[in-house]
């Protein structure tokens, strides 16, 4: 939805992308509170979630070695502790935003996956799940930025739509309440969906899977440039900065005369066997 060419370069061309320390403290600040709720509810104190950082920060790396690389020239280690420290304040900011001694989460980190009847299937993994006991569910995701200006909200609230989504046709249970808790500017916004809303996203998504699979045939993916591009690690082959995109790695057809300038296309077009999916993240 952002830029259909970084689509095809992440997941068509799989292009690496460096880690970034934002990206990488954000992966650490989510597991710390994950774990933290392994503790008894009386344990769930700011100094003891500050602790765990420096250990589960040990444990990202030994899963992932290449994020050393982030720190690779800071010799004397004073970039780390800033950046360390920088993940225990944003840790610390939860607790004036919720008490986790007051909350038993039914899940977390839960992969969830269902299909549609289309035959779309989509999957997430969402951060915290949270049941009432009137049986309300809420859906909980932890942003380590700040929350955005009113008219960027949709992005994000997508997301949340996205998983409810999931969840409904999953359990056939509408989530009660959709929580975006923004550890960086200390805010926590809230909507509550219902099924319009859901139908809605449901139909958003079918309509995307659609203009993917015509690029994916076609090879016609066009960038679309904003802000964010600033931060993107593919300049040197995109078009918008001078660069060239590398050969396309399928084959590709012409677009026929009965595809719209959206890219809709029939459920007759799409090819027996291919993977059909839609991850939210």
């Amino acid at each position: 939805m952002q830029c259909p060419l970084l689509y095809r370069f992440r997941v068509i061309d799989k292009l690496p992308e460096k880690p970034s320390e934002a990206a990488t403290r954000g992966t650490l600040v989510h597991a710390v509170l994950e774990r933290l709720f392994d503790a008894p509810a009386a344990d769930r104190t700011a100094p003891r979630a500050r602790a765990l950082v420096p250990g589960q920060w040990d444990r990202l790396l030994e899963s992932k070695p290449e994020l050393g690389e982030l720190f690779a020239d800071d010799a004397e280690g004073e970039r780390l502790s800033r950046w360390l420290g920088e993940a225990e304040r944003l840790v610390e900011r939860w607790f004036s935003l919720e008490d986790p001694t007051r909350l038993e989460p039914a899940e977390r980190e839960l992969f969830v996956e269902t299909e549609l009847e289309s035959g779309l299937r989509l999957r997430g993994v969402i951060d915290r799940i949270d049941v009432a006991p009137t049986g309300d569910v809420r859906i909980v995701d932890y942003k380590t930025g700040k929350a955005p200006r009113p008219e960027y909200a949709e992005g994000p609230l997508f997301q949340m739509k996205f998983y409810a989504l999931v969840i409904w046709r999953l359990k056939g249970i509408v989530p009660r309440r959709l929580q975006l808790v923004y550890l960086g500017s200390g805010d926590v916004l809230t909507y509550d969906p219902v099924v319009a809303d859901l139908e809605r996203v449901e139909r958003k998504l079918l309509a995307l899977w659609e203009a993917i699979a015509l690029a994916t045939e076609t090879g016609d993916w066009r960038p679309r440039p904003t802000k964010l591009c600033g931060w993107c690690d593919h300049q040197a082959v995109c078009p918008e900065f001078g660069g060239t995109p590398p050969v396309y790695p399928l084959s590709v057809r012409p677009a026929e005369s009965g595809e719209d300038d959206q890219g809709r296309m029939g459920p007759d077009r799409a090819e027996a066997g291919r993977p059909v999916a839609l991850e939210g993240r």
